[in-house]
């Protein structure tokens, strides 16, 4: 009697269970947290901000002496808080410009981390504290910083604003890795596992070696910091790329200045998305790009901060005027967009 192969075996066993896969999938679907309705009105506290649903979202301040020039609210990127601004804050308040940053849902130090609540939840928030901050510096330029995640939910926040909301907007590597940008593969995987156990909690794949940053220190503190989430649940795998979905087509508001910053050398939001965003950018909008040829994902904790820190800064004072690191993109096309 003739001996089938191992792989013929093996495959019989996938065209078995794929169907199975596929029937449990569509029982299940991710989970998208659902919050209270509005009960209070926002506040900001010293300590945190009060939403209007009651939630606490913890916040850290960066004031200089006196009257700010200006006021910059951090959004921070996925699995971070608003520690990650630690490095903003204190170059930016050297040139009399304060800072704020509070942790996003299901993040940092807020109730219930870990879950996702979905990118419109969190861009409802980031205009709520600065319609606060609005109010706190009445007559001070506002403007929002988002970094990674937080970049795609600025986007959004200031594409809902029925006003605006700001007066500028910074991008730090802006999360637009969207799913269509995606080899198949993995958009399958992410489906399949999203609908089978949304609930299941990963890790990242030991030895991919991907780093976020040149620094090591940086790392090292990634590494131990207990409000840095280290392990995801899948559905917020699922969320995060349903978010940079909406951010891949979503353009800055017209008419609001605003600059990007990315690094050549960013491992976690890939070249090709970016290229494909950057190419979908008005042409007449107030839009400037600069590209650092040895800048990672966290450009403001990179071993070159201190150069991004300066083109920060001056944009912050002035927009339209020179950035010092002299690596502005003319057209706003990278060499690497090809």
């Amino acid at each position: 009697m003739p001996r089938r192969c191992p792989a013929a075996r093996r495959l019989c066993r996938v065209w078995l269970v794929l169907p199975l896969a596929l029937l449990l999938a569509a029982c299940a679907t991710p989970h998208v947290q659902r919050t209270d309705e509005a009960m209070t009105l926002p506040a900001l506290l010293p300590d945190h901000v009060r939403a209007e649903d009651g939630a606490r979202l913890p916040l850290s301040v960066w004031l200089p002496e006196g009257r700010p020039r200006g006021v910059v609210l951090g959004l921070h990127g996925f699995n971070d808080y608003r520690r990650a601004f630690e490095e903003v804050g204190e170059g930016l308040v050297a040139q009399g410009i304060a800072v704020y940053a509070f942790d996003q849902r299901g993040f940092g130090e807020t109730e219930r981390t870990g879950l996702w609540y979905g990118g419109e939840r969190m861009a409802r928030d980031a205009r709520a504290v600065a319609g606060l901050l609005r109010e706190h510096h009445a007559g001070v330029p506002l403007y929002l910083l988002g970094e990674s995640m937080g970049g795609a939910v600025a986007l959004l926040a200031l594409a809902d604003a029925p006003t605006r909301l700001s007066d500028g907007l910074v991008l730090l590597a802006p999360a637009v890795w969207g799913r269509s940008t995606m080899p198949v593969l993995q958009r399958g995987a992410l489906w399949l596992a999203a609908h089978l156990f949304p609930d299941r909690i990963v890790s990242p794949p030991k030895g991919l070696n991907i780093r976020p940053t040149d620094n090591p220190e940086a790392r090292r503190k990634l590494r131990e910091d207990p409000l840095v989430i280290k392990a995801t649940r899948v559905d917020a795998l699922w969320g995060i790329a349903e978010l940079m979905d909406q951010a891949l087509l979503t353009s800055p508001p017209p008419g609001l200045p605003t600059l990007i910053l990315y690094g050549e050398r960013d491992e976690i939001i890939p070249k090709r998305p970016t290229c494909r965003w950057l190419a979908g950018l008005p042409a007449e909008a107030p839009i400037r790009l600069a590209v650092y040829p040895e800048g990672w994902h966290m450009l403001t904790r990179d071993l070159q901060a201190a150069t991004v820190l300066a083109d920060l800064a001056a944009w912050l004072t002035d927009p339209a005027g020179h950035l010092p690191s002299g690596v502005e993109v003319a057209g706003r096309q990278p060499h690497f967009c090809g």
